[in-house]
């Protein structure tokens, strides 16, 4: 078994020299994380893609039907909130699926591009309002995309700061003692979206839920349990994730003035950018874990039926079979084989929104700031050591000393932000 630490510091603020050593071990290679246990990784993009395409062999459910990756001392509710269209097979992953994008299909998310500018405008002239510097993954990066999956739910915006919390309480469970101590609040949280889905179904509710539930009115197949799992989902998934990508990237940014001002001089180059800080960041750094179903060879590796094995996003992204000069950040990278969405059925749903909140923040952060500077030096920056996801936990900012020109803004931005209020 390869022994390489996927959870510390120096990993997270640079994962390529430990994920050339994993695909220079073999594109199959066997490693211990946290919560999973000793675990098959697949680390080119050839294996990666083989894994996540292949669910007859490579299964999110065990026989049982229990979800791969869940441990037998894991309760009932983590299995509930776990029921979602990530960690099943078909048929009823199409079934969910289905549904989901059913309701996205009537939310239309592409044409919600000009009220996500607005958002992103006014959380960027926000910035600084308490002062300087200022945490950029707080009062910026969370709250963009937050904001903007609680209008595309219909929840209230006064909720914000109650999910924040949940989502921090949920992402430092690292280990099983304090993945444990986190189930009161997976209960608070249940409970919050059964009453939220029960307002929907008394005509009381709006947005994507409203939206879902008239999809189960109409005879959509599923079940009560399924409703909480799947809102808890595009809750979470929809703004954890893209938090992680708008924070990194501005780490990278602010590590590099030269490609912060080469994206600034011109923001049609933005969709390039961003698919690049989706390989290079790669916030999601490995897939759920699978069950093998049956006997293979995958990569020269022999897998027997009932091993467990996850794929290593962040290692394809890195895999110098599929993008040349894999290491290095190119912003304008064209073409960009990357696989920070996954692939095949799993592929995932919020893409679009993902890559437009990203967008829209860097383009509103930088056309405001477009000096924008770290307020510490890199390496004081800390990581969450949470395994599979790459995640700041705080980003000192500051306007780059512009005393001048951060009071001009602070003012202008008053009458600015209650009109976006009002809106």
């Amino acid at each position: 078994m390869l022994q390489l630490d996927l959870t510390s510091e120096d990993f997270f603020r640079d994962p390529r020299p430990q994920l050339r050593r994993l695909r220079e071990a073999g594109p199959v290679v066997e490693v211990k994380l946290p919560l999973f246990g000793r675990v098959w990784m697949a680390t080119t993009q050839e294996t990666v893609a083989r894994v996540l395409k292949d669910s007859a062999t490579f299964s999110l459910r065990k026989p049982d039907g229990n979800v791969a990756g869940i441990r037998w001392w894991m309760p009932g509710i983590v299995r509930t909130l776990a029921s979602n269209m990530l960690t099943v097979d078909e048929p009823d992953h199409t079934r969910l699926r289905e549904i989901v994008e059913e309701a996205f299909r009537r939310r239309a998310v592409l044409e919600m591009e000009p009220r996500i500018r607005s958002i992103a405008e006014t959380l960027a002239g926000d910035l600084f309002a308490q002062g300087s510097p200022a945490d950029l993954v707080n009062r910026y990066a969370r709250l963009l995309p937050v904001s903007v999956i609680c209008e595309l739910l219909g929840l209230p915006l006064a909720d914000r700061p109650k999910f924040m919390g949940w989502a921090a309480r949920a992402t430092s469970a690292n280990s099983a003692i304090r993945f444990l101590r986190m189930l009161p609040t997976m209960v608070t949280m249940r409970r919050y979206l059964e009453r939220q889905l029960e307002h929907a179904r008394q005509g009381q509710g709006t947005g994507l839920i409203a939206e879902l539930v008239a999809v189960e009115k109409e005879g959509a197949p599923i079940t009560r349990d399924e409703m909480v799992s799947t809102i808890f989902l595009l809750l979470f998934a929809g703004h954890e994730t893209t938090t992680h990508l708008i924070s990194g990237s501005v780490f990278e940014l602010a590590k590099n003035p030269a490609l912060r001002d080469w994206l600034a001089a011109d923001w049609s180059r933005a969709d390039l950018a961003v698919e690049e800080f989706l390989r290079f960041v790669c916030p999601v750094q490995l897939s759920k874990p699978r069950y093998v179903r049956q006997n293979i060879d995958l990569g020269g590796v022999q897998l027997k039926r009932g091993d467990q094995i996850t794929a290593g996003l962040a290692s394809a992204n890195m895999d110098p079979a599929a993008n040349p000069r894999p290491e290095e950040l190119d912003l304008a990278r064209k073409p960009n084989r990357h696989v920070a969405f996954g692939t095949g059925i799993h592929f995932c749903l919020g893409h679009q929104l993902a890559r437009l909140e990203a967008k829209c923040a860097l383009q509103a952060l930088y056309t405001r700031w477009p000096r924008l500077a770290l307020a510490v030096a890199p390496e004081a920056i800390h990581w969450l050591r949470r395994p599979g996801m790459r995640s700041i936990i705080s980003l000192p900012v500051m306007p780059s000393g512009n005393a001048a020109v951060s009071a001009a803004h602070s003012a202008a931005d008053t009458s600015h932000r209650a009109e976006v209020a009002t809106s």
